[in-house]
């Protein structure tokens, strides 16, 4: 994801949850109309001190003061302490004077609120004026697990300072700023020796810290200049290995590849070098010639991938596993051009993730050939949101403004990212892709919100889209579809010949979109149809060759739509997702030796530590008579002491598809011996609609304990098939398709 800002007008989102989508034109239309001060450059020098936590910095601030009474207004982190704020002044004759402005601190209701720095409007002119600002203190907000049942996420951080690393974002605010300025930046950073500093721009030579500049003579520092307006800067620093690769694009445009790693992961550098410059190759002729100078991939020393202008910031576990995928460092790749060049401001209605989701993480796979996977991706979309967004939680895409978990992705990401799907639909391919290099040229260094990508989709196709936006982005939920009736008939021939009947309806206030309906047939025959569905009830007859045997309902997915949670594919994410949670232990300690399942159990109550007591999941011990609690999914952790209790579960609610033995494990008939195997696997619980039963089965202790730590990280899969600690299968059951038998009338074929 892109870092920009988060400092938002608070009655701006409280205006935006309250309003109905008429409000996205006219929401905060205040900010526009009062006058404010705007930052065009900053020239900073900051000192940074890991192992004290601490930066000694001095800014020196180029800004626009407009023609106002009130106090200009500055943003800065609680933690950091103002020392002295001088204006500068020159003479007509060249002559420069130093004057102390004087100011005020406000700070926030609580600890964390990001303090104001206020300057009475009569110290200062209207119009250009230069002000250094001097401050000192702590960044030091160590990183931490997030607050959600997913154990591979980015840690959760407002920025740090430490021995092991340095990360200060916009979240930091390390810097004086104003919400919603563009700036240029000069920036000096002196660190310890040893220490590499990153940032967005171009780097210069790194150099010993002169005597008296630094308060310690072991420093370095390194000039940067970023040229181009950023709505913001982060700066990370730590000892890193340099590989930089001059690199010239199909296109003929040069950009320079680099990556900062740690010493033992430097010999990965080739690896995500290459990638960079295969993504940066795909991309460049979709979006436009690539924003900046260079691309740089950073390794960092908490989990996280994020992207900013001109490098990403990955975490060193991901690196460590070759995170070269399109929605790793694809994605981040994207970033540079959606949210990085072109910005968006998030209050207003977040459409930079679903966008850069759709390019990356889905689109790479057509770009590719992959029909398979570019399938498989649109069916993990529609099922994320039917899992993690139940209709009383449900919110416009429009209103997402950022994730705080995976409900919020569910709209944000996966939702948003199949609206644009359904828009390159509806336009065609020619018109969509045309609008989207169009919206990135237009736009370029300047912020876009939904109403401008509705005006360049509009321009470019010469259609009146209002009816998409309002209904993809600024009305919550989706389709809910069936059939209602499918009917076939025989038509007099030779040839000889079928005329089928159907309906579909949709249950709630209808959408319009195109659908897809698969009909298959006798002989082995098949015929897709794309019908447009607007209203709620649609007729279709078709002719077809032979006789219709089924109907299918949107068999790739091409559309969004609600599915119940008992036609869904089961996977872990149905339990992560239910109200109500149960795990059943069905293993023992050994004296001295906690099972590796025990990590299972105490990873989930510390990640529900600050939920009520009635809300969280349940733990309890499987019982001999293998009962599950009376409602909501359970979690069976278990080994070959519990293998009859566990295999009878199973047998209840999986059938044939997946046994257990004193052999090993049997799934989809593919039987798999030795003491390393451990099987999860998910299955629809029988007795209770929409809930499931998984179980984490292991052979041996030894087999469950590479598996304990990241089991929540296969979420979407049915069965996952484990040999010491390694994925040896993996797949889902047979989705339950919206599929209805044709019903065949003989009657009269001349009638």
């Amino acid at each position: 994801m892109p870092i920009g800002r988060t400092l938002v007008s608070f009655a701006c989102l409280f205006l935006a949850a309250l309003l109905s989508h008429g409000a996205l034109g006219i929401a905060c239309a205040a900010d526009s109309v009062l006058p404010r001060a705007v930052i065009r450059h900053h020239d900073l020098f900051v000192e940074i001190v890991p192992d004290q936590h601490t930066l000694i910095a001095k800014d020196r601030l180029t800004f626009d003061a407009p023609q106002q009474k009130s106090p200009i207004r500055f943003s800065l982190a609680p933690s950091l302490q103002v020392d002295r704020l001088t204006l500068i002044r020159a003479s007509a004759e060249g002559q420069v004077s130093l004057l102390d402005v004087p100011f005020e601190i406000e700070r926030g209701s609580s600890p964390d609120s990001v303090q104001q720095i206020l300057i009475p409007s009569q110290s200062v002119a209207a119009g250009s004026v230069t002000l250094d600002v001097y401050y000192h203190g702590l960044i030091n907000d160590p990183p931490r697990d997030p607050r959600h049942l997913r154990f591979v996420t980015p840690s959760e951080t407002a920025g740090h300072i430490g021995a092991e690393g340095v990360y200060i974002s916009s979240e930091s605010a390390w810097y004086p700023d104003i919400p919603e300025s563009l700036s240029t930046f000069d920036l000096l950073v002196a660190v310890p020796e040893g220490w590499t500093v990153v940032t967005q721009g171009k780097a210069g030579e790194s150099r010993p810290c002169p005597a008296g500049l630094c308060r310690d003579d072991k420093m370095v520092m390194t000039d940067w200049v970023v040229t181009q307006p950023s709505e913001a800067l982060t700066l990370v620093a730590n000892t890193f290995v340099t590989a930089l690769r001059d690199w010239k694009a199909k296109t003929g445009q040069k950009i320079r590849l680099s990556t900062y790693l740690f010493p033992e992961d430097a010999h990965l550098a080739d690896e995500y070098l290459d990638a960079t410059a295969r993504y940066l190759d795909a991309y460049i002729p979709l979006l436009g010639p690539y924003p900046f100078d260079k691309f740089a991939v950073v390794e960092n020393f908490f989990a996280s991938g994020l992207g900013m202008p001109s490098f990403t910031l990955l975490g060193s576990g991901i690196i460590k596993r070759h995170y070269v995928q399109p929605y790793a460092l694809g994605h981040e790749i994207v970033h540079s051009w959606i949210g990085n060049d072109v910005f968006n401001r998030a209050e207003r209605g977040n459409w930079v993730e679903g966008l850069t989701t759709y390019l990356a993480n889905y689109y790479w796979h057509e770009l590719t050939g992959d029909r398979a996977q570019a399938q498989e991706q649109r069916r993990l979309m529609v099922q994320s949101y039917n899992l993690h967004v139940p209709p009383e939680r449900d919110y416009p895409v429009a209103q997402f403004t950022q994730k705080l978990d995976e409900h919020d992705n569910a709209i944000g990401y996966q939702k948003s990212a199949m609206a644009f799907h359904l828009l390159r639909q509806e336009v065609g391919e020619e018109i969509f892709w045309r609008a989207i290099k169009s919206l990135m040229t237009r736009y370029h260094g300047k912020h876009a919100e939904w109403r401008d990508l509705e005006r360049v989709f509009t321009e470019e196709s010469r259609q009146d889209l209002r009816w998409f936006f309002s209904q993809w982005t600024e009305r919550e939920g989706a389709p809910v579809l069936s059939f209602s009736e499918a009917i076939a008939r025989p038509v007099a021939g030779p040839p000889y010949a079928f005329q089928l009947e159907a309906a579909i309806v949709q249950s709630n206030k209808p959408f319009r979109f195109p659908l897809q309906i698969r009909i298959r047939m006798e002989g082995g025959q098949e015929q897709m149809l794309t019908v447009p569905v607007h209203s709620p009830r649609e007729a279709i007859s078709v002719t077809l060759p032979a006789r219709p045997i089924t109907v299918e309902l949107d068999p790739e997915f091409m559309a969004f739509r609600r599915i119940p949670r008992q036609s869904l594919a089961p996977v872990l994410n149905h339990y992560v997702t239910d109200r109500r949670r149960s795990v059943l232990t069905a293993f023992t300690d050994e004296p001295g030796h906690p099972s590796p399942f025990r990590d299972v159990v105490a990873r989930i109550e510390t990640q529900e530590q600050q939920k009520p007591v009635n809300e969280r999941t349940a733990i309890v011990s499987l019982g001999q008579d293998g009962l599950l609690p009376q409602e909501g999914s359970v979690l069976i952790l278990g080994g070959s002491e519990s293998r009859s209790r566990i295999q009878s579960i199973l047998a209840n609610h999986c059938g044939d598809r997946t046994t257990l033995s004193d052999r090993g494990v049997t799934v989809m008939g593919t039987p798999y011996e030795g003491p390393g195997l451990a099987l999860l696997v998910s299955c629809h619980r029988v007795d209770r609609p929409g809930s499931v039963v998984t179980v984490l089965y292991a052979a041996s202790p030894q087999a469950v304990a590479k598996v304990a730590r990241l089991l929540f990280f296969y979420g979407w899969n049915s069965y996952v098939l484990f040999k010491d600690g390694a994925v040896t299968a993996r797949g889902e059951w047979p989705f339950a398709t919206d599929r209805m038998e044709v019903r065949f009338d003989a009657g009269n074929p001349n009638r």
